[in-house]
């Protein structure tokens, strides 16, 4: 019952390694999973190590894959993961995966432009459309005679009924609506009461183009007398980043743009989908093998790690590796050894030996021992 809890008997060898087949001997290696690689070059910093533009360049796929995962997940499409191991891909390899990944990257991203800059767009059509139903409104209820009472305060009471009455100049716009009560204050006290506001929740929730966040705003309208009062509004307004829109003054005008709008909304919510439907073509194919590419990019980096452990001769033809490996499975290690080496048709002569040392050796259990 005691060898149940026994490592493997271990032992060091050193590995003779052909550059041009190096990479192929460490995938086979790392299939097995039989070794572990001891670093040979401690005291070299990693930015100074040869493989390291390599890694760098596995490091850049696995970011891109990375971000084609959080597009996928984003738009709720299941990653298929058949369970598939697929073999560590060639060195040559790595320029084709580098150019789909790419490929793939800056068509996401355009399609995450295009799609931000036409929902800016839908947003403010729709605020727009939601500014032109209420004013209307508005203007009806500034022909109630209280209402027209009230908003002749903003006069001078000395020149009411002594000259014609003036014309109120006016911003339209729409602000989020937990704003209001702060923007009312702000608005009272700049302006001194002399400001007319009114204001109307917009019922439906709108999409921040930015974030996807579903937020709810509200339409206003302000009436004042003077350029002076005009620039205080929209100081104010662009303080608390309400967004202003032209509105005209007559309502056979209001009801020709309020029609212009809807035509526009229409034919930009075609175009809005059929943008969708092409980002969940990209993305579902996409999700098809992002799991294996996820696999194939970590394989290469972790090869190219592990060389950077390996010292190279003299000759720059030769890479040496010390490795920890057990007793038993020597006759696979050099099996593996001789399969990397087929792959890449390298017949020269690879070697590898055991070394003596006094230094505590590494672990190895059996499957299902442990």
């Amino acid at each position: 019952m005691g060898e149940l809890f026994r490592s493997e008997e271990m032992t060091l060898a050193q590995l003779y390694l052909q550059s041009e087949s190096a990479y192929c001997c460490v995938s086979e290696l790392g299939e097995i999973g039989m070794v572990q690689f001891r670093d040979l070059n401690p005291d070299v910093n990693v930015f100074q190590r040869k493989f390291v533009n390599e890694v760098r360049r596995c490091e850049e796929m696995d970011r891109k894959l990375r971000f084609v995962e959080k597009e996928i997940k984003k738009a709720n499409i299941p990653m298929v993961d058949t369970g598939e191991n697929p073999e560590v891909p060639l060195p040559r390899d790595m320029i084709d995966l580098e150019a789909t990944f790419e490929k793939l990257e800056n068509e996401l991203k355009e399609i995450n432009t295009n799609q931000e800059a036409l929902k800016k767009n839908f947003l403010e059509l729709t605020e727009l459309k939601h500014i032109l139903r209420r004013t209307q409104q508005f203007f009806d209820e500034m022909e109630d005679p209280n209402l027209l009472e009230e908003s002749s305060t903003l006069m001078d009471p000395a020149e009411v009924g002594t000259r014609p009455p003036l014309r109120l100049g006016f911003v339209a716009g729409v602000i989020s609506r937990e704003r209001i009560p702060t923007f009312e204050r702000m608005l009272w006290r700049v302006c001194r009461g002399n400001v007319f506001l009114r204001q109307a929740d917009i019922e439906d929730s709108l999409e921040d183009p930015a974030t996807g966040d579903q937020v709810y705003k509200s339409v206003f309208i302000i009436f004042f007398q003077g350029d002076q009062l005009k620039t205080r509004v929209k100081k104010i307004c662009e303080g608390f980043r309400a967004s202003l829109y032209p509105c005209p003054e007559t309502p056979q005008e209001r009801k020709e743009m309020a029609a212009g709008v809807a035509t526009r909304i229409d034919d930009l919510q075609m175009v809005l989908n059929q943008t969708e439907d092409h980002r969940q073509r990209v993305l579902q194919a996409a999700a098809k093998t992002v799991r294996v590419w996820f696999i194939k990019v970590r394989k290469m980096k972790a090869v190219y790690h592990t060389l950077n452990l390996c010292n190279i001769d003299v000759t720059q033809k030769c890479l040496i590796a010390e490795v920890w490996c057990p007793v038993s499975d020597m006759d696979s290690i050099q099996f593996a050894l001789r399969r990397g080496t087929v792959s890449q048709e390298d017949t020269r002569h690879r070697s590898i030996k055991t070394l003596r040392t006094s230094e505590p050796h590494s672990h190895h259990f059996m499957p299902g021992l442990c």
